[in-house]
């Protein structure tokens, strides 16, 4: 008699993601762009003011909200999201390619020698990887310690974070 095992997998569900914009916030420690963020705001305002005062509460939010929102995709742009591994390059993705293309000449032919070449092609992307990483690490490192060194305790906890 034969036990068959049936596993379920409950798929991750994925985090929400909302379509809500994030700025660059770190662009209003520049005094320019802060006084010229504060401007445009303060202009957006007085132009807001001029408005019929007949529209409801929820109408107003929106102009309001819509009125910050503008200017400050204006003045301080998008927030770039992080990448997962900020090593991985151009010439990552070249070796990658590399192993895809030995990897089918196997299932293609499945000889030896065809074998022996995967094993070679695998062993050089991981050992590219390996070395892409380690150098992003010590860069990162010698940025934490420089960060210590100099008090800048904000972007050092930051890089905490990133690891």
């Amino acid at each position: 008699m034969l036990k068959v095992r049936e596993r379920l997998a409950v798929g991750k569900q994925a985090a929400q993601r909302f379509d809500r914009q994030r700025f660059n916030l770190r662009k209003l420690n520049g005094p320019e762009v802060r006084e010229q963020y504060q401007t445009e705001i303060t202009n957006s305002f007085a132009a807001l003011e001029n408005l019929n005062d007949d529209e409801d509460v929820d109408g107003t939010w929106e102009n309001i909200k819509e009125n910050i929102q503008t200017t400050a995709k204006e003045s301080l742009g998008l927030h770039e999201l992080k990448q997962n591994k900020p090593w991985f390059e151009e010439e990552c993705l070249g070796f990658l390619d590399q192993g895809k293309q030995a990897k089918m000449q196997w299932i293609q032919d499945p000889s030896q020698s065809i074998v022996d070449i995967l094993n070679n092609v695998r062993r050089e992307v991981s050992r590219h990887f390996r070395n892409k990483k380690k150098a992003y690490l010590r860069a990162k490192i010698e940025e934490l310690e420089t960060n210590s060194k100099i008090l800048n305790i904000r972007d050092l906890y930051r890089g905490f974070n990133d690891f």
